[in-house]
């Protein structure tokens, strides 16, 4: 790389960082002045566990929800002051195009992007379910009707159904459960229970008022009994079919949850499908806001950086909107999860094209 390579190499990426250290103390200072009485309320709470178990997860967390907008931020400002100092007229008359120009900045995107990657795909996931943790055991009073779930079904081979009607979370106990085997479409096993209810030490399920059919081809068998203690190929966290929990999976075990699931029958997985997708569609975005924020501020304008600002914010915050609809419709039972993802990086795309085909002319 050539000196001018490294020069705007490192004003890229210190402008990023001192973008993003000026964007996080920002959120902490409104995080804590809203949570402070609550911090308060609690005896237990330590000065320690605060920093700990709350406020560097949290960092983590926000670093890499603001690393788009640090870094449209950064290269708009660096690249404007760039062009104010005549420093990319100097460029120009060296012949240097416009495609070589924008190495550095690709390079310093390839940086960004791989620390994104890493971020949302292990470290984020970790760091937001120590996070979540705190907040449901010193902030929050979780809701009884979290706890229940209502009408759940599994397909736990391909031959084997079940069912329950009510499980609460919180007491591992549930009412009408039961399991159906079948044989093509016809009915060879089924057992049913007025309660389950899970023993975490054991890890075994109890059924309480049990009955027991086997079919078989010109007799039944039926037993029953007050009390049975099994095993089956699921645990009540796979009852726990919620969104929140994609936030706190590595992609690795979210992959293979949203795999196991799809066996088992569960009928909508785009809410996890969306959470996996998008943490890498959302860091490879870097390549795309790089690229408009440097035709945006390459050239000299009347009303300097301000002018420059004013454009990108108003872009990036279409582009967040964007990305917001896109997870709410790719969520949609039935919508193509992939596509809505990756739709607003396809349209900004298209856009920074256009932008950089305009510029090189």
């Amino acid at each position: 790389m050539r000196i001018l390579d490294w020069y705007i190499l490192k004003r890229y990426l210190t402008t990023f960082l001192f973008t993003l250290l000026i964007l996080i103390p920002i959120a902490v200072a409104i995080d804590i002045s809203e949570k402070i009485d609550k911090f308060l309320r609690d005896e237990t709470l330590t000065f320690f566990i605060i920093v700990n178990d709350y406020y560097k997860n949290f960092i983590i967390y926000y670093t890499n929800t603001f690393m788009p907008l640090a870094l449209f931020i950064a290269v708009i400002v660096f690249t404007s002051r760039l062009a104010n100092n005549t420093e990319i007229v100097a460029i120009n008359s060296s012949q240097i195009s416009f495609t070589r120009f924008l190495y550095p900045y690709f390079v310093g995107a390839t940086i960004v992007t791989a620390v994104a990657l890493y971020m949302n795909h292990y470290i984020v996931p970790a760091s937001s379910k120590t996070r979540k943790n705190f907040e449901n055991t010193y902030l929050k009073k979780t809701r009884y009707q979290d706890q229940m779930i209502s009408d759940f079904s599994l397909q736990l081979t391909d031959s084997t159904y079940m069912f329950v009607q009510t499980y609460d979370l919180k007491r591992n106990s549930g009412h009408q459960f039961s399991t159906e085997t079948y044989d093509g479409l016809k009915l060879k096993y089924k057992l049913i229970a007025d309660r389950i209810r899970w023993n975490e030490k054991d890890s075994i399920f109890t059924l309480l008022n049990w009955k027991e059919r086997k079919i078989f081809k010109d007799r039944d068998s039926i037993f029953s009994g007050n009390k049975l203690d099994t095993v089956f190929n699921f645990t009540p966290r796979d009852f726990n079919y919620k969104s929140t929990m994609a936030q706190e999976m590595p992609s690795p075990e979210l992959a293979e949850f949203i795999k196991i699931s799809k066996k088992r029958g569960v009928k909508n997985l785009n809410a996890y499908l969306v959470e996996l997708y998008k943490r890498t569609s959302l860091p490879l975005a870097s390549y795309i806001l790089t690229l408009i924020a440097v035709v945006l501020a390459h050239r000299k304008r009347r009303g300097g950086i301000g002018v420059n600002l004013a454009v990108g914010i108003a872009i990036m915050f279409v582009y967040v909107f964007f990305l917001k609809v896109a997870e709410v419709l790719g969520a949609v039972a039935g919508a193509n999860s992939l596509l809505n993802v990756w739709m607003p990086n396809i349209i900004f795309g298209a856009y920074a094209l256009y932008l950089y085909i305009n510029a090189r002319k």
